[in-house]
């Protein structure tokens, strides 16, 4: 993983701007490139800066969706994170299936903005983790997901790594609980992802509640 990200703004509040900017700033391994306010600028911000993250909110002028959805295809080196005070599934869920890997709610810590930022520079994905539980049940309701009729049979050390998943731990906070290597737990991600034909990690939650491989 780099030692320093460069980070993009989009929001339509220029105080919090302004704040995220002055935070930042303050972090060494951060550098701020550039901000905007529109889903129009944030998309000609990154074709221009090619930061490694762009964070996002989801109320301001334009398809911030689409803008999303054309980030994550044309440029899949920059991560998206979504900042906003919406907090519905649908929402979260909508941000995800266009390409977002973070998911953070406003008022929170600064310092959660932060742990969001290495956590889907390491290739994660970043939910705030008060607000997990309605995505795993958004998920679960949402027709689109693939059914698996058959149990799946998975291992003592995958129901243990999914039961971890279910908590919104990361694959380091994994790492720790099990006493293994963060390696191995990102060995054992790959196989369940594999295994369970999913894209990311609520899609692994997903798929085993639903294909009986958490019973027994």
């Amino acid at each position: 993983m780099k030692d320093s990200f460069r980070i993009a703004f989009a929001d339509d509040h220029p105080v919090l701007l302004k704040g995220m900017a002055s935070i930042f700033a303050s972090e060494q391994n951060l550098e701020v490139v550039a901000d905007g306010a529109s889903a129009d600028a944030a998309l000609e911000i990154v074709e221009t800066h090619r930061p490694d993250v762009l964070i996002t909110d989801l109320s301001m002028p334009g398809d911030v969706f689409a803008m999303i959805s054309r980030v994550s295809r044309t440029f899949p080196d920059v991560h998206v994170i979504v900042l906003t005070a919406f907090s519905s599934a649908d929402s979260v869920l909508k941000a995800l299936d266009a390409g977002a890997t973070g998911f953070v709610l406003k008022g929170g810590r600064v310092e959660e903005i932060i742990e969001a930022v290495e956590t889907v520079m390491r290739g994660e994905l970043y939910i705030t983790k008060q607000f997990a539980s309605q995505v795993l049940g958004g998920l679960r309701d949402k027709e689109a997901r693939s059914r698996l009729s058959n149990a799946i049979r998975l291992s003592v050390r995958e129901k243990q790594i999914i039961g971890h998943l279910m908590q919104a731990r990361t694959n380091r906070e994994i790492a720790t609980h099990l006493s293994i290597s963060e390696k191995t737990v990102k060995y054992y991600m790959s196989g369940l992802m594999t295994k369970l034909n999913a894209k990311n990690r609520l899609e692994v939650v997903f798929a085993a509640q639903k294909s009986g491989g958490l019973d027994g």
